[in-house]
């Protein structure tokens, strides 16, 4: 027997018993030749002492930190001047022998140092042995069994779809598998099981879900990876109502079993009020800083470069803050939207009952107004910016307003606030194709398909806690000839359709169910529950912004008689287009 117990779990009613116990050495203490061992497994730690006069004395000399070893010894109430708060705090073992189960050399760092990522990356499994990374893996269990838990009860089955399918890229880039046995022809990992859960639909199967694996090749952020997992969950006979009103208790219940609160009801806004208010489609309304569209107040002015934004029917939109400024703070901030595109930044602040601005004087107009109309405090700060394209100019601003959260009102991290952003545009213009292409993906369900694209609603809705899109769901299209159009209208021809989608379309001639589901990212879901910066933290062995697993090394090259099976040669390309095998 390796234990008896864990080491989280003895406590003063356990004085007196014989245990065993197995676990990592975290530290070692030598106070007059008495030794004090704290024993890590991930359930906890527990001291253990070894006397002088133990027949464990002579092995405990030889052990270092991260050694695994095992102890037998008797429960003893520590000193009450070393008792802690922890759950064996007020326990100690006194030592009678020890067997050392595997020794460790000197790590390049010990869990819970602070080091580079990469290097908690390499040896991911020394980093995971870190109580912080320990919880977050524990509370993305827990979450993940809640999540469960619920979709068990409300009737819905768990159903596996494959990982190798038919690529359909009319979204992010798919990964390719090649095939033995079918020379020169590939699979694609999915990035979602979209059709596959429709088809379920389809198959009368009215309640699904899946924790779903889902692959994109694109480019990494600290909330992407090429490889995450999804909640995926699709319902029939259902409206918009049904699976917002549901989804919502759903993810109350699954935050509510890591001790968070959610809202008892979400609010809901549209898409066009998320963009003129927040500047984004995922807002974060926390710290307020709403838009207001300032135009008006601009109208007589003779300052050239706004007069010409007016002219040519632009627009003047800022919000109010409460931040430090200068002319220092200013032009750090206008740097960092002429990123966006907008060609600067006007500000203003109220001082002492007073306007503070650098600019006031050579606009013609009166920051005085705005400040009566919108009943500024002293110490408010107004940032303001104009653009001929609107929607560029609230991006712009909607992003500034974020940069100046995060780095002013950090304190907000512990509020939480949950919103549905709904009548999304179902077409977006792809200036690279020069075609339309569908918001979300070309099966979900528009509302005015007769209408002009850029006037096209979709039946699609979007989860937003704390700022982040956790999930994102549409009604689907149940009808073949729908589909169909709406593949015309994205600019594919009827034999590109079959090519790509031709399953789907013969399968929604056979009695389709209206149907709808959302999914959510669970790794997103997971880091915000913990607060961490990065997805990365909590999962367990994550790839780096570059794509890359810095434990293992993949991707990496692989022999030349497993390109060979696969009919693959390798291409190098040269400058100048030079091909060489």
């Amino acid at each position: 027997m390796y234990r008896t117990h864990t080491c989280g779990e003895l406590n003063i009613k356990d004085v007196g018993k014989k245990v065993v116990l197995s676990g990592w050495v975290e530290r070692i203490r030598d106070l007059g030749g008495i030794k004090f061992i704290i024993l890590r497994d991930r359930y906890g730690v527990t001291q253990v002492v070894v006397n002088p006069e133990s027949p464990a004395y002579e092995i405990s000399q030889q052990i270092g930190r991260e050694w695994v070893i095992q102890i037998e010894g008797t429960v003893s109430e520590r000193p009450e001047s070393t008792k802690t708060e922890t759950q064996t705090g007020e326990v100690e073992v006194i030592v009678e022998k020890i067997n050392i189960l595997s020794k460790a050399e000197l790590p390049p760092f010990y869990p819970g140092d602070k080091v580079s990522e990469d290097l908690r990356l390499k040896y991911r499994y020394l980093d995971l042995r870190d109580k912080n990374m320990n919880k977050n893996l524990i509370v993305r269990h827990k979450m993940a069994q809640a999540a469960r838990e619920f979709l068990n009860k409300h009737g819905f089955l768990e159903i596996e779809t494959p990982y190798l399918t038919k690529s359909t890229p009319e979204g992010a880039r798919d990964f390719l598998v090649p095939s033995r046995l079918q020379k020169g022809k590939f699979y694609a990992l999915p990035q979602s099981p979209q059709l596959f859960k429709q088809l379920l639909m389809v198959s009368g199967f009215d309640k699904y879900y899946q924790f779903a694996r889902c692959f994109r090749d694109e480019d990494l952020r600290a909330d992407r990876q090429p490889e995450f997992t999804q909640i995926d969950i699709e319902m029939s006979f259902v409206e918009m109502e049904d699976v917002i009103n549901l989804m919502e208790s759903f993810v109350r219940h699954v935050y509510s079993s890591v001790g968070i609160k959610l809202p008892e009801k979400f609010d809901r806004i549209t898409y066009d009020e998320a963009m003129e208010i927040y500047g984004s489609d995922k807002p974060d309304r926390r710290f307020g800083m709403e838009l207001k569209d300032l135009t008006n107040y601009f109208k007589d002015t003779d300052f050239k470069i706004i007069k010409n934004v007016l002219n040519n029917g632009g627009s003047i939109k800022g919000f109010i803050t409460r931040i430090p400024i200068s002319r220092k703070i200013a032009s750090e901030l206008e740097s960092y939207v002429k990123e966006f595109g907008l060609g600067g930044l006007l500000w203003f602040k109220l001082e002492n009952g007073e306007i503070s601005s650098p600019t006031n004087k050579f606009l013609g107009i009166s920051y005085e107004n705005i400040s009566k109309d919108y009943n500024l405090k002293d110490g408010d700060v107004v940032l303001l910016a104009a653009h001929t394209n609107r929607e560029q100019l609230n991006t712009a601003l909607g992003a500034l307003r974020l940069r100046i959260a995060k780095e002013h009102f950090k304190d907000l991290e512990e509020n939480f606030d949950a919103l549905w952003v709904v009548d999304f545009p179902f077409l977006e213009w792809n200036e690279e194709e020069k075609r339309y292409v569908a918001r979300h993906h070309p099966f979900t369900m528009p509302k005015n398909i007769d209408s002009k694209p850029e006037e096209i609603k979709a039946y699609a809705y979007d989860m937003v806690l704390n700022g982040n899109e956790i999930g994102g769901g549409s009604i689907r299209i149940h009808n073949s000839e729908i589909q169909r159009k709406v593949f015309e209208i994205i600019g594919l021809t009827n034999k590109e359709a079959e090519e790509k989608f031709g399953f789907l379309l013969e399968a929604l001639k056979y009695g389709a169910p209206p149907h709808g589901g959302i999914a959510f990212g669970f790794d997103r879901m997971v880091s915000i529950a913990l607060k961490t910066s990065s997805i990365r933290d909590v999962i367990a062995f994550p790839k780096t912004t570059s794509g890359t697993c810095q434990l293992t090394g993949a991707p990496s090259s692989v022999d030349k008689s497993q390109l060979e099976e696969l009919s693959i040669k390798l291409v190098d390309i040269k400058e100048g287009g030079d091909e060489n095998e």
